[in-house]
């Protein structure tokens, strides 16, 4: 095989700890699979809570969220990673610094959601967590509204900026 016919070379981050692909051109990815299996342990998370009422079900996506946002390795897409197929660059790339927001924003209802639980506040907790699964729902069929929380905080951000230096 000739030097012009292969694939650039990809480096990968964190010892590959969480499935990150560094691409040459310095771009940071996770592979879409992983990302949807992560987002599909929340959902079966939320809803197993719901209907078993045992409430320390949503401690085990948000033990391993804060372990991906606090260390860089979530066991949920480190364990998916072993059932790939292809070489992790045959897949289309889920962006690093997106998933880590989108990922505080579960880690953040699933805390609010089993706090609430905990403290018997049902109705609260209902609607922390009615809020990750639909989220995270919603994202495995193809629409990411942390994407679009993000990309308007960013604009909001960009505007506020651009009106404090005029």
């Amino acid at each position: 095989m000739s030097s012009q016919t292969s694939k650039p070379p990809l480096y990968y981050n964190y010892s590959n700890k969480l499935g990150v692909i560094n691409v040459s051109n310095g771009t940071k990815g996770i592979p879409r699979p992983l990302v949807k299996t992560n987002q599909s342990f929340i959902v079966l998370s939320v809803l197993l809570t719901w209907f078993t009422g045992q409430y320390w079900i949503l401690a085990l996506p948000l033990a391993a969220g804060l372990s991906g946002l606090i260390f860089g390795y979530n066991p949920v897409i480190k364990l998916a990673a072993t059932f790939l197929r292809k070489e992790r660059s045959a897949y289309i790339l889920e962006d690093w610094d997106q998933q880590q927001f989108n990922q505080s924003i579960a880690v953040g209802c699933l805390t609010a959601g089993l706090l609430s639980f905990l403290v018997g506040w049902t109705v609260a907790a209902y609607i922390f967590t009615a809020l990750v699964a639909v989220a995270a729902t919603v994202a495995i069929l193809g629409f990411c509204i942390g994407c679009f929380i993000h990309y308007q905080w960013r604009m909001y951000t960009y505007r506020r900026k651009q009106s404090s230096t005029h």
